[in-house]
């Protein structure tokens, strides 16, 4: 079993800045990949970005390319998604999520979900 803890999120306007953090404990050596989704009210849970656990790898959705980065730091267990130029329509829910197995753009991929943490932009 993996347990994911988000924080960081928060409001913020529109063009600003905000890093929300996942944090895995338990049986964490198997992990292959993490991965950030986000479920707008009314809306499916999208892909965000997803990280290889070991080699460093990412993937990003299109609408988020070149604002949004996803990094790890192994020794913490923790990823990270570092938002930038924010906008309004990137409010959601964030959730983390993990795998044993795969790192894509799939949720069925990912076993493990964290809570989600609330990302607000204000226009």
């Amino acid at each position: 079993q993996v347990q994911l803890v988000e924080s960081g999120g928060g409001l913020v306007q529109a063009g600003g800045s905000l890093r929300v953090s996942c944090t895995a404990s338990g049986h964490t050596f198997g992990l292959v990949g993490m991965g950030w989704f986000r479920q707008a009210p009314g809306r499916d849970r999208e892909f965000v970005a997803a990280i290889n656990w070991s080699r460093g790898g990412t993937i990003l959705a299109t609408s988020v390319q070149g604002r949004f980065t996803i990094s790890r730091d192994n020794a913490k267990n923790t990823v990270y998604l570092r938002m930038n130029s924010l906008k309004p329509e990137d409010t959601a829910v964030y959730y983390c999520a993990a795998s044993g197995r795969s790192w894509g753009r799939r949720a069925d991929e990912y076993v493990y979900w964290g809570q989600g943490t609330q990302v607000t932009v204000s226009s």
